[in-house]
């Protein structure tokens, strides 16, 4: 099943199908191929058609919205009222929300049936959706390799067809990298887009909510539906709402795409380049024009990344500590016992060692030397792209520096995961809107994404230059074999 938001958009409202019958459809596929891929954590089908029916009845009575009785997937990270919520981790593995996400709210209000909450990498932390407390979530053009992370769930289960479109987070990638390792197309929007209220934090100036399916429109769609002001949220911004799908038919003659000449040196695979220069060609035909900018910080990103990610981790998972809610060690002396034994039993060896680092450079005497150079780092990254993008509409660049790895490949070795995102962190420091897209495959039939770099708020324009490329190749349209 690789439908589009479009083509089951249109089912509904032709009367060919109704969102019960569609749910079921996606639901026998979960259940069939779940246990292989391990893409959901938590599958509801009693809930899921309870909303399906209530989807139907809003479209017979004449008041269905475009995406009404479209069943969506969400990542676990967002708080959903009366489904489990665990953000890949055994500390919340039995926590059941009281109440929703503001993403949530939007996707209900759409009439959109939740089809359940995928697996993602422990607190969103890794780029391979192997910390998950619940086991790892497999690449479905190749069960030995890893989908990318931490929304790996969500981008597997689109890959596969167990959704249509999902939900992801994305703090230094995890978004647009497990779109582009899995075949699919995902956004993460301009920082403050998207409301942050019930999506369970991991860094709060990184963190952004954003779209994941099969094409540029459907990300859209999505967007049309995730975006808007929440006064929960004070990083929420109050801006008049947009409608995503409003370029997208727009021609590119005259499109000025800037390539960093830092996003195509060493480290980046031969498969990936020839890929990535064959789509800059297809641009030219579109009527494109292409320059050299230059992003000279951007080789830095990684490094103050993993200064304020884990700095912003160590205070946001410290609420985490058996008192309130979610696991508590069954055995313990004292209160300070029962909190040490809790996270030590409830954490995994990712989130410990960034909750271990966060601290230290947070510590008295490592802060000026650590946190504030780090900070300063990020503002030069901003400049660097305040300055192309005088020069440029949008940048174009690999989304990750190769295809999916195997499952353990990395695993030993912190370092060379964290530079699988090393394409994408930039984005998140400066708070920019990125996404990736399908361009190609390598030698061993692996998917290669494309990323697209905005200026602040130019996620129309993004998705229009997406959809356009699209409109002219098939990559996206390639499904995994068997699937």
């Amino acid at each position: 099943m690789t439908h589009t938001l479009r083509s089951l958009s249109t089912l509904l409202a032709d009367g060919k199908a109704s969102s019960v019958e569609l749910c079921r459809d996606y639901l026998a596929r979960i259940q069939a191929l779940n246990p292989t891929l391990n893409a959901f954590i938590t599958v509801d089908a009693d809930r899921t058609l309870a909303e399906a029916a209530a989807a139907d009845a809003r479209r017979a009575a004449g008041q269905a919205g475009p995406l009404t009785g479209v069943p969506v997937a969400h990542k676990d990270i967002f708080c959903a009222e009366g489904w489990l919520t665990t953000c890949g981790s055994k500390i919340l593995a039995n926590f059941v929300s009281p109440y929703d996400a503001h993403v949530i709210e939007q996707f209900k209000a759409a009439g959109m049936p939740t089809l359940g909450k995928t697996n993602m990498d422990e607190f969103a932390m890794g780029s391979s959706n192997e910390t998950s407390f619940f086991g790892p979530v497999k690449n479905p053009w190749d069960t030995a390799r890893v989908p990318g992370g931490s929304s790996g769930g969500s981008a597997a289960c689109v890959a596969a067809g167990l959704a249509p479109a999902a939900t992801g987070t994305d703090t230094g990638g995890s978004i647009r990298q497990p779109a582009a390792l899995c075949g699919i197309t995902g956004l993460k929007p301009t920082y403050g887009v998207v409301s942050r209220y019930g999506m369970i934090a991991f860094a709060s100036s990184l963190d952004q909510g954003g779209p994941m399916g099969r094409t540029a429109e459907d990300c859209a769609w999505l967007l049309n539906v995730m975006a808007g002001f929440d006064v929960r949220d004070s990083t929420s911004l109050e801006r008049v709402k947009e409608d995503y799908t409003r370029d997208l038919t727009k021609p590119l003659a005259g499109l000025r795409i800037g390539l960093p000449r830092e996003f195509f040196g060493e480290g980046l695979s031969g498969d990936t380049a020839r890929a990535v220069e064959a789509a800059i060609d297809q641009y030219r035909k579109l009527g494109a024009e292409t320059v050299e900018v230059g992003l000279p910080n951007s080789r830095l990103s990684v490094a103050a990344y993993y200064v304020l990610a884990p700095a912003e981790a160590s205070s946001n998972l410290s609420r985490f500590d058996g008192v309130r809610y979610g696991y508590r060690t069954p055995e313990y002396r004292d209160l300070t016992d029962m909190y040490e034994k809790t996270r030590a039993e409830g954490f995994g060896a990712e989130v410990k060692r960034r909750i271990m680092i966060g601290t230290y450079v947070l510590s008295h005497g490592y802060y000026d030397a650590y946190y504030i150079q780090a900070q300063r780092l990020r503002r030069l990254i901003a400049n660097d792209f305040a300055e192309a993008f005088r020069q440029c509409d949008v940048i174009l660049g690999p989304t990750a520096p190769t295809t999916a790895f195997r499952l353990g490949e990395k695993a030993d070795d912190p370092v060379q995961m964290y530079l699988s995102d090393i394409y994408t962190i930039a984005v998140n420091l400066a708070g920019l809107p990125g996404m990736s897209l399908p361009c190609g495959f390598d030698g061993q039939g692996l998917p290669i994404g494309l990323q697209l770099i905005g200026n602040y708020f130019a996620e129309a324009k993004m998705l229009n230059v997406a959809h356009q490329f699209q409109l002219a190749t098939d990559w996206h349209a390639r499904a995994p074999q068997g699937i």
